[in-house]
């Protein structure tokens, strides 16, 4: 870990005499158990702030069990129950990992019978991305955590009944599939989100790695071979795919709900297997760029720095939440990408963009009533150009390339960095990669909230770890603890914790509902930032969208011959 000593204003320290195994480090095994119990640690305040974290997870997951046990989800206003996703327990398959992350043995041992008793066979039509990213991939990780064989057979049983997703005439898997005889529906829209489609290849390249199963690596490479081959105008990867052609559906281009994990899984499946596919970072280094180029913007009084959507060539200036995930897989690309494949200008330019996303989303939080951030912020855009401007920009390249010094650039966060480059540099970073003080005047913010509610959400929580590791920053440390205090003053119920309806109303209006990436996640990484130990180094481990980490792993060589794997550029299809 690169993180820093605790800061100076925290030199208090007390011993205890406890010390949970976890993971081992380099090999995945887990440490000798008697040994690490007896073995004193020093806990700093970080450590104490993880273990309030636990606690909260142990209250939720406490107030699952009393009332929903065998349930999906918790309704934690009224300690009812709900099955919104397939009815096998959603919420104890997404919490596995976590539980043996914090070391709450116990739990995780008495959380297997659910399990093992679970039917797959029950639910008439399980929805392929969400299944993928909470069931297979918490029963994998829990499995590469603790080597438990019954982790890995369900995940093979589950692994199979999901096979015949990927069975329409292009390849691109389908909404749902029933895991009974493998019939399989179309989703709401009628086509294939882009986020759906290409989110499931961590998961099935490792379980082909730990199973032999040929099938479902070349199940859930066709996706990826399909992408390096599609024709992109812009760079950028359209949010709807046709199932029966393999084709674009539409011109809107997103990195929130409809694209956000299928950015994420270029670089992580590239990391995953060894960095042994290169065709997955070239879709990632080519993706990324463009996304710097043509969705970032900045406002123009705070200089916020956010990512948006484009109707064609259109922003729409909104920024989701789910977006917040951006800035973390930035970081984790320039930690992880050697200088043979990144230029320095490039990686310069990937943490400026880091690091100035998660302080808009870091303030999107602070200056709320209630410390939360909402989930859709409408972004306040610049004024229009004058004409004379505009045909600068045509003639001058695309996005203000070459721009005047004394030329209006508009809002398009690249054309500030490099009028700031020539410049001179002044300030040692640019507009929109800067800290923003809070502003408590909704008036003067320079966003409004277009939905109101905190859903208990992980990605800011997310991008802040990531950038802890990263840059050793404490900053990202403080700002995680005062979400977590403030995910504790206003969502925590006496069952559990629910999602927040408008985070400027104080006391808080509930909504009786408590997601299972809220145990999965969002608590995961709020532990993983504040406790000393490195329990998940990314040198070692690379995370799925459900915050579950699986094993980086090395293809053999007969695994390369059989499965046809892409280990060298010139071998694409």
């Amino acid at each position: 870990m690169r993180g820093a000593a605790p800061p100076p204003s925290d030199p208090e320290k007390k011993v205890v005499k406890w010390n949970w195994p976890v993971v081992g480090k380099i090999t995945g095994k887990k440490k000798d158990a008697a040994k690490e119990h007896l073995k004193p640690v020093t806990q700093t305040l970080w450590d104490r702030r993880a273990e309030k974290v636990k606690d909260a997870f142990v209250h939720a997951f406490e107030g699952y069990t009393r009332h929903a046990a065998g349930y999906d989800e918790l309704l934690p206003i009224v300690g009812g129950s709900v099955n919104n996703f397939n009815g096998w327990g959603v919420t104890v398959f997404d919490s596995l990992d976590t539980m043996w992350i914090m070391g709450l043995r116990d739990m995780f041992k008495d959380s297997l019978a659910l399990v093992a008793k679970a039917d797959f066979d029950t639910k008439p039509y399980a929805p392929f991305f969400e299944t993928i990213i909470r069931y297979l991939g918490g029963l994998l990780s829990a499995y590469a955590l603790s080597g438990e064989p019954l982790l890995l057979t369900r995940a093979d049983d589950l692994g199979r009944a999901l096979l015949p997703g990927f069975e329409s005439p292009s390849g691109l898997p389908m909404f749902a599939v029933n895991t009974k005889n493998g019939d399989t529906k179309k989703g709401w829209s009628g086509d294939i989100l882009w986020s759906e489609a290409l989110s499931n290849q961590m998961e099935f390249k490792y379980l082909a790695h730990i199973t032999g199963r040929k099938e479902y690596f070349t199940k859930t490479d066709e996706i990826m071979q399909m992408m390096y081959n599609a024709t992109l105008p812009n760079g950028l990867f359209p949010s709807k795919w046709h199932y029966e052609t393999g084709t674009p559906a539409n011109e809107h281009y997103s990195v929130g709900a409809y694209a956000d994990s299928a950015y994420e899984y270029m670089l992580k499946q590239w990391l995953l297997s060894g960095r042994s596919e290169p065709q997955a970072l070239e879709l990632y280094m080519n993706s990324a760029n463009a996304i710097l180029e043509k969705m970032l913007y900045i406002t123009p009084t705070r200089n916020l720095l956010y990512v948006t959507d484009l109707n064609a060539d259109t922003p729409t200036h909104t920024l989701e939440h789910l977006s917040c995930f951006l800035p973390g897989l930035l970081a984790l690309g320039v930690h992880t990408l050697t200088d043979d494949l990144i230029p320095k200008k490039t990686r310069e330019r990937h943490l400026w963009a880091a690091e100035g996303l998660a302080e808009t989303c870091w303030v999107t939080y602070a200056d709320t009533a209630t410390g939360l951030g909402p989930d859709e912020m409408q972004m306040k855009p610049w004024p229009p150009k004058t004409e004379s401007t505009t045909t600068t920009e045509k003639r001058d390249g695309l996005w203000g390339f070459g721009a005047r010094e004394d030329e209006d650039v508009g809002g398009k966060w690249m054309a500030h960095v490099r009028k700031w480059e020539r410049g001179g540099r002044v300030g040692g970073k640019p507009p929109g990669a800067r800290t923003v003080p809070k502003e408590s005047d909704p008036g003067k913010r320079d966003w409004s909230p277009a939905k109101t509610a905190y859903l208990l959400r992980p990605e800011t929580i997310e991008s802040f770890y990531i950038l802890w590791k990263v840059t050793g920053d404490a900053k990202w440390r403080d700002r995680g603890w005062a979400v977590f205090e403030s995910i504790d003053r206003h969502a925590r119920t006496k069952y559990g914790y629910a999602s927040v309806l408008n985070v400027d109303v104080v006391p808080p209006q509930w909504k009786d509902e408590m997601p299972s990436y809220f145990l999965a996640e969002t608590l995961k990484y709020l532990y993983l930032l504040f406790v000393e130990e490195d329990l998940i180094p990314f040198e070692y481990w690379v995370f799925n969208t459900e915050a579950h980490p699986l094993p980086i792993f090395n293809w053999t060589s007969w695994e390369t011959e059989a499965y046809g794997i892409h280990t060298d550029l010139s071998t694409a299809s």
